[in-house]
């Protein structure tokens, strides 16, 4: 395959087609630590991003030397994701309802959490590798790379339009970021049967 135009343009698209959930997610994170530190939104989307680029690598893998057994996990994506992000999005529903706290004392989404957040987002990305499996390694691998520098940026604007509406909510912040968490991964598990 010739790196084109084209290429370059189903990347970017693909990429921003993927990264929607995880935008909805930093859009939750925002609206859950509306003080959110620069180098934090910074690390935040990148886990997300790196997670994005990783899925579709792995599934690329998968589709070009073990695609039998891809196939059987494939059918569990939906629900993993309706569980990881069901009980992330719980946690926040719970806090937010337990205590509506100032930026100082608002408890910040941790590490765990956020990579939890990482795979549940991106695991249907995995089924990526199945589309650019015609790809060789190098093409891949730069399509894959494209697809986690869009996430980036989209989920780095997602956190910053959570902390300006998160300071203006103050208290249901955390209510509101968990409820979309849950909708996410409903979203996700419901459009899987169509």
């Amino acid at each position: 395959m010739e790196l084109s135009f084209t290429f370059f343009f189903n990347s970017i698209l693909l990429g921003i087609g993927l990264a929607m959930d995880a935008f909805s997610v930093s859009l939750a994170n925002g609206l859950n630590e509306p003080c959110m530190k620069k180098a934090k939104i910074c690390g935040v989307a990148g886990v997300f991003s790196v997670f994005q680029f990783a899925m579709p690598m792995i599934g690329w893998i998968c589709v070009t030397t073990i695609a039998q057994y891809f196939t059987v996990f494939e059918k569990c994506i939906p629900y993993i994701a309706l569980i990881l992000l069901s009980y992330i999005g719980g946690k926040m529903l719970y806090e937010g309802i337990k205590n509506k706290e100032s930026c100082e004392e608002k408890a910040s989404v941790g590490l765990t959490a956020l990579i939890v957040q990482g795979i549940a987002t991106s695991i249907d990305a995995l089924s990526v590798g199945f589309t650019i499996s015609e790809y060789k390694a190098p093409e891949a691998l730069l399509a894959c790379l494209l697809i986690g520098v869009v996430t980036f940026f989209i989920c780095l604007a997602g956190i910053l339009i959570g902390k300006k509406a998160g300071t203006k909510l103050a208290g249901k912040a955390g209510i509101l970021g968990g409820a979309i968490l849950i909708f996410i991964g409903l979203e996700i598990f419901i459009t899987s049967f169509f």
